[in-house]
């Protein structure tokens, strides 16, 4: 495996540098999986990989930025689960949110006193395409997740997810200044967040697009509310060719709904979830454990 993964670390992304960029580039969509079954990766236990699974996972995600496991753990309620597998990949750094369970691992449920407060995942209600922690500043940055599903919804839930790195692909295909736009360091706004009417976190400024040590970040929300572009014609052109081709179906995008015992782990692609019904007996309700990591997830 690490043989076949050698040309791409000689091929960093390198959008500064056009040859070095289009040998990248052609890479990236002749190795990217054609279908969510791609995607997965079976495994014992998620939470005890052997080594031929953990390397496995991160070849898939060498390719997409995000596998997706498959374990018989399914209705089994044990947070541990997220976090040794988290552990087991090399994501070091968990990183709590301020609604994150004490242990740092939220349990995204559907919570009335959550939801009440705005927080849409601990509602049944859709998510719009983002990546996580769009909201935080650089110090703060999420570079990576994992969300482990104990019980799927009696109806709905699914996520479609794409890899950044081929939205990038597909906004400097369609016009390179979209990506100029984007990378602007005050290309994004998001105001202060208040919870329980204090400010729990400052307001943020950054680009969209951003490269360290040779990988692409990306930091992004459909959201229209709250959501400060900058204040030109070259921002707007450029956010309105990205939400249209999220919108109308991407044909890089994956569908998937996590069955009870899957997870998906990756370098914090972009993702939406649809709405969901859950099963009305006590219990049975859609749980989905999820960690987040300040680091990426490696190759193998």
């Amino acid at each position: 495996m690490n043989a076949t993964l050698t040309p791409a670390l000689e091929q960093p992304f390198a959008p500064e540098r056009p040859h070095a960029y289009q040998r990248w580039r052609e890479r990236k969509l002749a190795r990217y999986p054609k279908r969510v079954e791609d995607l997965v990766v079976e495994v014992r236990d998620p939470r005890k990989l052997s080594e031929t699974e953990a390397a496995e996972i991160r070849r898939v995600c060498s390719l997409a930025n995000m596998a997706v496991y498959a374990s018989p753990l399914a209705g089994v309620e044990d947070k541990e689960i997220a976090r040794w597998l988290g552990a087991s990949l090399g994501l070091g750094s968990l990183h709590a949110n301020p609604l994150a369970d004490e242990d740092g691992i939220s349990s995204l449920e559907v919570t009335p006193e959550k939801s009440g407060l705005g927080y849409i995942p601990y509602s049944n209600r859709r998510l719009l395409w983002h990546t996580d922690g769009y909201y935080n500043g650089p110090e703060r940055r999420i570079r990576a997740f994992v969300l482990h599903c104990v019980r799927p919804a009696a109806t709905g839930g699914e996520n479609r997810l794409l890899d950044p790195e081929i939205a990038y692909i597909l906004l400097r295909d369609a016009d390179p200044e979209y990506v100029k736009a984007l990378s602007a360091p005050d290309a994004m706004t998001i105001p202060p967040g208040t919870l329980e009417g204090a400010e729990a976190r400052p307001a943020c400024t950054g680009p969209v697009f951003s490269v360290e040590d040779s990988a692409l970040h990306m930091r992004y929300t459909a959201r229209t509310r709250s959501i400060e572009w900058r204040a030109d014609e070259a921002t707007r052109a450029a956010v309105r060719y990205l939400q249209r081709f999220l919108d109308t179906g991407c044909p890089y995008a994956f569908t998937l709904r996590l069955s009870g015992g899957q997870g998906l782990v990756c370098n914090n692609v972009l993702h939406d979830r649809s709405a969901f019904t859950d099963d009305t007996a006590p219990g049975a309700g859609r749980l989905v454990y999820r960690a987040r990591y300040s680091g990426r997830m490696g190759s193998p």
